[in-house]
């Protein structure tokens, strides 16, 4: 008989430091949508305790940082060298600038002290500056001066990162070296099928063609994933994701019932098959439409209790996935 299925969740916080390749400007708009994301973060915190939802938050480290001043006795003595230089979180901040010396876009050391005073929840890493890690012209040792300021931030609140998530999912297997370097026992890795694989952008409009498409049609049939086929062999372990969840979205209501029926439906497949499955999303992704998307999620939550009194399914975040592979 099969162990009993695994349903992961893992969060790439990041705000503004996520987004600054596409918005530049700090707007009114842009203001509500990061506020709206701050206050909606309490609110999904509340509906995972509730429900045991384990989850894995994967932080950008410039968010444990309380103010400018902070921000700038952190700064690398190595910055990354990115040939494009709107890649760069610090050529954003010698262009644009901080709004205010403690700027809520950019800072955020209070939600993460109240995630990890949560139940169930794991404080991560999504590196320190939402390093991109695929982007030509940076090097793995400026990749390691990036991790090393992450891990001494959460180190000042007693924090051990172990889990990683790579920015825009940009794997980089020579970079993992790195990663076992400063004991990050897990990585996040994209699902097996082939427009999840990274593209630059000239080459990706096909894959986010077929991403988003997947999302409401069974374009390809997920493969299905069992803890025991993970690799132990070597550190970090790679944990592949199955779905990312699209927010709610106004005047799409069939799409909208179609992607959440679509991601029960995995979820009720795992459960049975006692298989792995694991969701992902960006907190900011609630900023436009907060309310309906904790309605959603709520959805998501309850659907997993019915499959965990029926199936037995657990709730598992990344480190604790690692934990039991490594003790098996």
């Amino acid at each position: 008989m099969n162990e009993p299925g695994v349903f992961s969740v893992s969060l790439d916080f990041e705000l503004h430091w996520g987004c600054f390749e596409n918005i530049r400007k700090i707007d009114d708009k842009a203001e509500l949508y990061f506020s709206n994301t701050k206050a909606s973060i309490p609110k999904m915190l509340s509906l995972f305790e509730k429900g045991g939802i384990h989850v894995t938050w994967a932080i950008v480290g410039m968010l444990f940082c309380h103010d400018t001043n902070e921000w700038e006795e952190n700064k690398p003595s190595i910055l990354p060298s990115f040939t494009n230089k709107s890649a760069s979180a610090y050529d954003w901040v010698d262009t644009f600038g901080f709004k205010s010396e403690d700027d809520q876009q950019h800072f955020a050391p209070e939600l993460i002290e109240l995630i990890n005073k949560t139940p169930f929840q794991e404080i991560g890493t999504h590196t320190y500056a939402h390093y991109f890690c695929l982007e030509p012209g940076q090097t793995i040792e400026q990749f390691r001066e990036d991790i090393r300021i992450a891990c001494k931030l959460a180190a000042k609140k007693g924090l051990k990162l172990r889990s990683l998530v790579f920015p825009r999912n940009q794997y980089n297997e020579s970079y993992l070296s790195v990663c076992n370097e400063f004991g990050i026992t897990a990585v996040r890795t994209s699902p097996e099928i082939w427009y999840w694989a990274y593209s630059d952008k000239a080459g990706s409009f096909m894959k986010r063609f077929f991403r988003a498409g997947d999302a409401y049609l069974k374009f390809q049939p997920i493969k299905t994933q069992y803890l025991k086929d993970i690799s132990i062999d070597q550190l970090p372990l790679k944990l592949p994701s199955t779905r990312l969840y699209r927010a709610w979205r106004p005047k799409f209501s069939i799409e909208n019932k179609l992607k959440l029926r679509r991601i029960l439906n995995e979820m009720t497949n795992a459960a049975k098959k006692g298989a792995y499955y694991h969701i992902w999303w960006h907190p900011h992704n609630f900023g436009y439409h907060p309310d309906e998307c904790l309605i959603e999620l709520e959805t998501i939550i309850n659907h997993f209790n019915i499959l965990k009194n029926k199936y037995g399914f657990r709730s598992l975040n990344m480190s604790e996935i690692t934990d039991l592979l490594l003790k098996k």
